[in-house]
């Protein structure tokens, strides 16, 4: 089965701050997004290539003051987030997400259903709004309809590599091993504080987003 990498998340405690801040880092405006009814959230997206030439993107996310709050946490905790805009998360497309679901920790969470306009997908979203692993643990999902890139600007973005750090790396790799046994771009690392950084190519060079 094969899996890849979907999207990369940051998250904000306000959408135009967390795009501001992005914008300015790497020097490229994102396009249109949406909202998330059911989780009281909304995002703006970018597109960036993979590693392999194929598409990804970047998303901007952030909890919508203009939407009722849901009844379960929200996803990426994104209750509990404070501070700068930061990379928190990354997704992973699964083409059977029962099938991940079995293969992924226990403590994934459970399959929800979206749409959001002409885009629908599923979900695994934890019950605490935490992914295993410190959020370390990719978000999967599977999507039912095109993916949101075709129709999102192109700045000539590419993801690099993304480095996962974690106090318990061996656990961490055992754990993510049927998900990124083909992704070469995928490096863990020994560190006493969990965090993700990835590194994106842009018009103006090499950056590094944590």
């Amino acid at each position: 089965m094969t899996y890849r990498i979907d999207h990369l998340v940051i998250s904000a405690s306000d959408l135009e701050q967390g795009k501001d801040a992005m914008e300015a880092l790497l020097d490229v405006e994102f396009g249109p997004g949406g909202v998330h009814k059911d989780m009281g959230t909304h995002n703006v997206l970018l597109a960036m290539a993979r590693p392999d030439g194929s598409d990804a993107y970047l998303e901007v996310i952030a909890p919508d003051p203009a939407a009722k709050r849901p009844d379960f946490p929200r996803w990426f905790d994104l209750d509990n987030f404070g501070g700068p805009p930061r990379l928190t998360n990354w997704v992973v497309s699964c083409p059977d997400l029962e099938e991940a679901w079995e293969l992924a920790p226990a403590d994934v969470g459970r399959i929800m259903s979206f749409q959001r306009g002409a885009y629908a997908w599923r979900m695994i979203v934890p019950e605490t709004g935490v992914l295993p692993f410190d959020n370390c643990f990719p978000a999967l999902i599977e999507w039912h309809s095109s993916r949101p890139v075709p129709g999102l600007p192109d700045p000539g973005l590419a993801f690099r590599r993304l480095k996962i750090m974690h106090p318990e790396p061996e656990e961490l790799r055992e754990a993510l091993a049927p998900f990124i046994s083909a992704m070469e771009h995928v490096r863990i690392v020994q560190a006493e504080t969990p965090g993700l950084m990835a590194e994106i190519g842009t018009p103006s060079g090499e950056i590094w987003v944590a």
